[in-house]
């Protein structure tokens, strides 16, 4: 198995003063936390043929400087064990000097279906996926812990599809990481349970500041969900939708929430998720980016001190 430091790389952005929790220069040096760019953030671009997902990389680098991505295997379905894809895809990266760092994981099942061969079934779904998240250099695939039944139930299911997919993911040197997605993976004390029962160093949280609704009627706190979703977490996604004339995001805090982030002791990659209908895609993503860089340097002082 490996270790804490090995499989948590990908979170702390490789940078080893951050690892070792910075001092000196070097750390001065280093931002508070980085900034990524996940792909859903152009969905709609990519979906209408206007965006080719080969070049998402240069994509995110040309136009907003942003040097590390997080995928979404939808836009590939049909490629994850197409090498020469994967070969091209990593070589672009290459070219701009940019890193992936997970792949966005959905439509492979439920890994906490309530049919223990359905379940099996899903987690083997998800072997192809490690694999090509292990070819392309990511630390993670991000899945979704989907289940059925009672509460206690969903948490036994959904631990047993986790912990057996993690023990994959461990022989490829990958986290699997379970953002909050809907169900009660959107109730963060539940899905911090599931983490905690799973009890393997590689599977974790991607803590999302906006998918907190349990069902269309029921929505978590987010804060609180952020919070409880934290010690886990090998990543974050900085949902937006819409902002004011002072370039505030309006649905979330963001202060609020990086505070939360800082708090638990992450330095790790923040990713941009546009998921609003206007402004653009692009000035959607600039707009957070600016809002995570405007935070970041609210924050340095205290969280240097």
């Amino acid at each position: 198995m490996l270790n804490r430091r090995e499989l948590m790389g990908g979170a702390a952005s490789g940078a080893v003063a951050w690892t070792l929790g910075g001092c000196g220069p070097a750390a001065e040096m280093q931002p508070l936390f980085s900034i990524s760019l996940a792909q859903w953030s152009v969905y709609r671009r990519i979906f209408a043929g206007d965006l080719d997902p080969l070049d998402f990389p240069a994509f995110a680098r040309e136009n907003f400087g942003i040097d590390a991505v997080e995928y979404v295997n939808q836009f590939f379905m049909d490629k994850a064990r197409d090498t020469a894809f994967l070969t091209q895809l990593r070589q672009r990266c290459e070219d701009h000097g940019v890193r992936s760092l997970l792949i966005m994981c959905d439509r492979e099942g439920a890994l906490g279906d309530s049919d223990a061969q359905a379940r099996t079934q899903a987690v083997e779904n998800h072997y192809k996926w490690v694999e090509a998240a292990a070819f392309l250099g990511c630390h993670s695939i991000r899945v979704n812990a989907q289940s059925q039944g009672s509460y206690d139930e969903q948490r036994g299911y959904a631990a047993d599809g986790l912990r057996r997919l993690s023990e994959f993911g461990a022989m490829h040197g990958l986290n699997v990481i379970v953002e909050n997605h809907g169900g009660l993976s959107s109730n963060g004390a539940w899905l911090a349970a599931v983490i905690t029962d799973v009890g393997l160093e590689n599977c974790g949280t991607l803590p999302d500041f906006g998918n907190f609704f349990i069902t269309p009627e029921q929505e978590y706190d987010r804060y609180l969900g952020v919070e409880q979703l934290m010690p886990f977490a090998r990543g974050v996604s900085a949902k937006s939708y819409e902002f004011d004339a002072q370039g505030n995001a309006q649905r979330t805090d963001f202060a609020r929430m990086m505070r939360i982030v800082l708090d638990a002791g992450y330095r790790g990659y923040v990713g941009v998720e546009w998921e609003g209908e206007t402004p653009g895609d692009i000035e959607g993503i600039r707009l957070t980016q600016a809002l995570l860089e405007r935070v970041r340097e609210e924050l340095s002082a205290t969280y240097r001190a």
